[in-house]
């Protein structure tokens, strides 16, 4: 366990520190995060069509309400987490990229829905808006990207020949 965690924070710490850099943040983060907002708004513009995308910010053309995609905001930094948990727990390669892949598709799509929602609840009721945004998505985000590693630890557990049959079946 202490082998685990020790690779997990150190990974952490370089994954958070290369994401830091400027020609990152340039050239991955920020059109990376862009490119989410443009999603959002091809989303609801079905539904909504006065929704605009433009760089990392969502708005709406009718009343002037924006949302802008900050770091942190952007799914970014809880894949960071898991892809650090992942690579950190000994498992195949193969296990390793399936879960960072299944991972970042289930952390963005929950965080697609927490940008739209913040979007809608910001021209709503500014106090929901802020609740939403502090206290309860950040808290969804961390439970998705934990529901998905455990459910990939489930998953490999049940792979792996040396675990006996009722271990991995608890």
């Amino acid at each position: 366990m202490l082998r685990y965690s020790a690779w997990f924070f150190g990974l952490m710490v370089v994954l958070f520190g290369i994401e830091m850099l400027n020609p990152v943040q340039q050239n991955v983060i920020l059109p990376f995060t862009a490119f989410i907002a443009k999603i959002c708004a091809a989303i609801v513009t079905p539904f909504d069509a006065s929704v605009l995308a433009y760089g990392k910010i969502l708005q709406s053309s009718i009343n002037g309400f924006a949302v802008s995609i900050e770091p942190g905001c952007n799914g970014v930094e809880a894949t960071i987490m898991l892809v650090a948990a992942a690579v950190a727990f000994p498992s195949t390669i193969k296990q390793k990229f399936a879960v960072v892949v299944f991972g970042f598709i289930a952390i963005q799509i929950a965080n697609i829905l927490r940008i739209i929602s913040l979007f809608y609840l910001g021209q709503w009721n500014m106090e929901i808006f802020e609740w939403a945004h502090l206290y309860l998505w950040p808290v969804l985000i961390m439970v998705d990207v934990l529901a998905v590693f455990l459910i990939w630890l489930r998953i490999i557990s049940k792979d792996d020949p040396s675990q006996p049959a009722e271990a991995s079946a608890a």
